[in-house]
Protein backbone atom coordinates (compact mmCIF):
# COMPACT_ATOMS: atom_id res chain seq x y z
CA UNK A 1 0.00 0.00 0.00
CA UNK A 2 2.03 2.88 -1.32
CA UNK A 3 1.32 5.99 -3.33
CA UNK A 4 3.80 7.03 -5.99
CA UNK A 5 3.85 10.61 -7.23
CA UNK A 6 5.59 11.62 -10.45
CA UNK A 7 7.58 13.76 -10.30
CA UNK A 8 6.41 14.63 -6.79
CA UNK A 9 7.23 17.62 -4.66
CA UNK A 10 8.44 18.56 -1.18
CA UNK A 11 4.92 18.34 0.23
CA UNK A 12 4.24 14.83 -1.07
CA UNK A 13 7.70 13.71 0.08
CA UNK A 14 6.68 14.39 3.70
CA UNK A 15 3.78 11.94 3.58
CA UNK A 16 4.65 8.56 5.15
CA UNK A 17 3.12 6.32 2.46
CA UNK A 18 4.09 8.50 -0.51
CA UNK A 19 7.17 8.00 -2.66
CA UNK A 20 8.20 10.62 -5.19
CA UNK A 21 9.61 9.19 -8.41
CA UNK A 22 11.86 11.05 -10.82
CA UNK A 23 9.84 10.54 -13.99
CA UNK A 24 8.46 13.67 -15.58
CA UNK A 25 4.79 13.98 -16.46
CA UNK A 26 5.63 14.37 -20.15
CA UNK A 27 7.15 10.87 -20.39
CA UNK A 28 4.20 8.45 -20.77
CA UNK A 29 6.42 5.56 -21.88
CA UNK A 30 8.53 5.63 -18.71
CA UNK A 31 5.43 6.14 -16.55
CA UNK A 32 3.84 3.09 -18.16
CA UNK A 33 6.96 1.00 -17.60
CA UNK A 34 7.07 2.10 -13.95
CA UNK A 35 3.41 1.15 -13.48
CA UNK A 36 4.01 -2.26 -15.04
CA UNK A 37 7.19 -2.91 -13.04
CA UNK A 38 5.55 -1.90 -9.73
CA UNK A 39 2.13 -3.53 -10.37
CA UNK A 40 0.27 -0.25 -9.91
CA UNK A 41 -3.46 -0.83 -9.32
CA UNK A 42 -4.71 2.61 -10.32
CA UNK A 43 -3.12 5.68 -11.85
CA UNK A 44 -4.75 9.08 -11.46
CA UNK A 45 -3.45 11.67 -13.90
CA UNK A 46 -3.50 15.34 -12.91
CA UNK A 47 -1.52 17.38 -15.44
CA UNK A 48 -2.84 18.01 -18.95
CA UNK A 49 0.41 17.20 -20.78
CA UNK A 50 0.41 13.42 -20.22
CA UNK A 51 -3.32 13.30 -21.01
CA UNK A 52 -2.79 15.07 -24.33
CA UNK A 53 0.14 12.70 -25.01
CA UNK A 54 -2.22 9.73 -24.62
CA UNK A 55 -1.18 8.23 -21.29
CA UNK A 56 -4.68 6.88 -20.57
CA UNK A 57 -4.79 5.11 -23.93
CA UNK A 58 -1.34 3.58 -23.36
CA UNK A 59 -2.23 2.34 -19.89
CA UNK A 60 -5.54 0.88 -21.09
CA UNK A 61 -3.78 -0.92 -23.96
CA UNK A 62 -1.43 -2.47 -21.37
CA UNK A 63 -4.38 -3.58 -19.22
CA UNK A 64 -3.82 -0.98 -16.50
CA UNK A 65 -6.47 1.19 -14.88
CA UNK A 66 -5.87 4.88 -15.44
CA UNK A 67 -8.28 7.66 -14.46
CA UNK A 68 -8.48 10.45 -17.02
CA UNK A 69 -9.77 11.23 -20.50
CA UNK A 70 -8.51 9.49 -23.62
CA UNK A 71 -6.09 11.31 -25.88
CA UNK A 72 -8.94 12.22 -28.23
CA UNK A 73 -11.05 13.63 -25.39
CA UNK A 74 -8.05 15.47 -23.91
CA UNK A 75 -7.89 17.58 -27.08
CA UNK A 76 -10.69 19.65 -25.54
CA UNK A 77 -8.07 20.83 -23.06
CA UNK A 78 -5.01 20.56 -25.28
CA UNK A 79 -6.25 22.75 -28.15
CA UNK A 80 -8.38 25.82 -27.60
CA UNK A 81 -9.19 25.92 -31.34
CA UNK A 82 -10.38 22.30 -31.21
CA UNK A 83 -12.49 23.06 -28.13
CA UNK A 84 -14.07 26.16 -29.69
CA UNK A 85 -14.81 24.29 -32.93
CA UNK A 86 -16.33 21.42 -30.89
CA UNK A 87 -18.58 23.87 -29.04
CA UNK A 88 -19.70 25.52 -32.27
CA UNK A 89 -20.25 22.19 -34.04
CA UNK A 90 -22.47 20.95 -31.20
CA UNK A 91 -24.27 24.28 -30.83
CA UNK A 92 -22.99 24.83 -27.28
CA UNK A 93 -23.01 28.56 -26.48
CA UNK A 94 -19.57 30.13 -26.59
CA UNK A 95 -18.01 33.52 -27.23
CA UNK A 96 -17.65 34.62 -30.86
CA UNK A 97 -14.18 33.57 -32.07
CA UNK A 98 -11.88 32.72 -34.92
CA UNK A 99 -8.62 30.76 -35.03
CA UNK A 100 -5.55 32.01 -36.86
CA UNK A 101 -2.04 31.12 -37.92
CA UNK A 102 -1.73 34.22 -40.14
CA UNK A 103 -0.95 37.40 -38.17
CA UNK A 104 -2.43 39.79 -40.73
CA UNK A 105 -5.77 37.95 -40.77
CA UNK A 106 -5.74 37.84 -36.96
CA UNK A 107 -5.05 41.57 -36.79
CA UNK A 108 -7.97 42.32 -39.12
CA UNK A 109 -10.26 40.25 -36.87
CA UNK A 110 -9.01 42.09 -33.78
CA UNK A 111 -9.91 45.40 -35.45
CA UNK A 112 -13.32 43.96 -36.36
CA UNK A 113 -13.94 42.78 -32.77
CA UNK A 114 -12.60 45.86 -31.02
CA UNK A 115 -11.40 45.86 -27.43
CA UNK A 116 -11.53 44.37 -24.93
CA UNK A 117 -10.77 41.08 -26.66
CA UNK A 118 -9.27 37.75 -25.59
CA UNK A 119 -6.16 36.30 -27.25
CA UNK A 120 -5.38 32.64 -26.52
CA UNK A 121 -2.45 30.43 -27.43
CA UNK A 122 -4.00 27.31 -28.95
CA UNK A 123 -1.86 24.76 -27.14
CA UNK A 124 -0.90 24.08 -23.55
CA UNK A 125 0.91 27.04 -22.05
CA UNK A 126 1.03 26.14 -18.34
CA UNK A 127 -1.98 28.31 -17.57
CA UNK A 128 -0.31 31.43 -19.00
CA UNK A 129 -1.55 31.45 -22.60
CA UNK A 130 -4.58 33.72 -22.25
CA UNK A 131 -4.37 37.49 -22.58
CA UNK A 132 -7.34 39.71 -21.72
CA UNK A 133 -6.36 42.62 -23.94
CA UNK A 134 -7.87 45.97 -23.00
CA UNK A 135 -6.86 47.62 -26.27
CA UNK A 136 -6.49 46.55 -29.88
CA UNK A 137 -2.78 47.39 -29.68
CA UNK A 138 -2.34 45.10 -26.66
CA UNK A 139 -4.22 42.31 -28.47
CA UNK A 140 -2.12 42.69 -31.62
CA UNK A 141 1.13 42.62 -29.63
CA UNK A 142 -0.01 39.51 -27.73
CA UNK A 143 -1.13 37.76 -30.92
CA UNK A 144 2.11 38.54 -32.75
CA UNK A 145 4.19 37.37 -29.78
CA UNK A 146 2.29 34.10 -29.73
CA UNK A 147 2.29 33.42 -33.47
CA UNK A 148 6.02 34.16 -33.73
CA UNK A 149 6.70 31.49 -31.11
CA UNK A 150 8.44 34.04 -28.91
CA UNK A 151 5.91 33.96 -26.08
CA UNK A 152 4.71 30.35 -25.77
CA UNK A 153 6.75 28.36 -28.29
CA UNK A 154 4.75 25.83 -30.30
CA UNK A 155 1.69 26.32 -28.06
CA UNK A 156 1.20 29.76 -29.60
CA UNK A 157 1.75 28.94 -33.28
CA UNK A 158 -2.03 29.06 -33.64
CA UNK A 159 -4.17 31.54 -31.72
CA UNK A 160 -7.82 31.90 -30.89
CA UNK A 161 -9.15 35.45 -30.84
CA UNK A 162 -12.46 35.67 -29.05
CA UNK A 163 -15.04 38.08 -27.80
CA UNK A 164 -14.53 39.24 -24.23
CA UNK A 165 -17.47 38.22 -22.05
CA UNK A 166 -18.01 39.85 -18.66
CA UNK A 167 -18.84 37.46 -15.82
CA UNK A 168 -17.56 34.87 -13.39
CA UNK A 169 -15.31 32.07 -14.58
CA UNK A 170 -16.05 28.51 -13.48
CA UNK A 171 -14.18 25.27 -14.13
CA UNK A 172 -15.61 21.81 -13.61
CA UNK A 173 -14.00 18.40 -13.58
Amino acid sequence: NNVYVAPGNAGSAREPKVTNITITADDPADLLQFALDHHIDLTIVGPEVPLVLGIVDRFAAAGLRCFGPTQAAAQLEGSKAFAKDFLARHKIPTARYQSFTDPDAAEAFIHEMGAPVVVKADGLAAGKGVILAQSEQEAIAAMRGMLSGADFGEAGRQVVIEEFLHGEEASFI
